[in-house]
């Protein structure tokens, strides 16, 4: 590990992780994901689960329930892809500078079979990706995801392009009377 990329200081998503460092141990996860379904509300409304949260590695797991359920009773296409984009662009929000907005810009999906029960994906960063994106105003990296499911297959392979681009200055808000 490189030490700049040990000694990268935390975003704000990094520091409301930090944050819930103070919530005791066995409620900490609850915690973790009511805050972060509140932020993104589509990720409660699937069900996924934020195991890990790390500026190197970020855990999401979506459990196979009806609501996330295709016509065969398997984890649906669009939640398989919603659990690796949330674990990329959570890996990416806790990298990316706090005056730089992350944008998907590309995302590629290959179904390789049918998947068995519940699923879970890790996203990682290199260490080079995490110094590349505290150093640059804007630019753009391919978030390594791997999915598997409850029998440790991969039915899904994907590739996601993940930019960042400095964020506009927030507009002065007119008083009213």
């Amino acid at each position: 590990m490189t030490q700049a990329a040990v000694n990268l200081p935390p975003n704000r998503l990094g520091r409301a992780m930090l944050r819930l460092q103070r919530v005791p141990g066995f409620a900490r996860g609850w915690a973790r994901n009511l805050v972060l379904r509140r932020a993104v509300p589509f990720t409660g409304t699937a069900g996924l689960d934020f195991v890990q949260m790390t500026p190197q590695r970020v855990e999401i797991a979506v459990a196979n329930r009806r609501r996330v359920q295709n016509h065969i009773h398997g984890v649906h296409a669009a939640a398989m892809t919603l659990v690796a984009e949330t674990a990329t662009g959570m890996v990416v929000g806790l990298n990316v500078r706090d005056d730089c907005l992350p944008l998907a810009k590309a995302l590629k999906v290959v179904f390789k079979k049918r998947a068995q029960g519940s699923l879970r994906a890790v996203a990682v960063l290199s260490d080079a990706q995490r110094t590349l994106m505290q150093q640059t105003d804007k630019g753009e990296v391919s978030v390594a995801v791997q999915v598997s499911d409850e029998s440790g297959a991969q039915p899904i392979e994907c590739e996601f392009i993940w930019a960042w681009i400095p964020s506009a200055p927030r507009q002065a808000q007119p008083k009213t009377l």
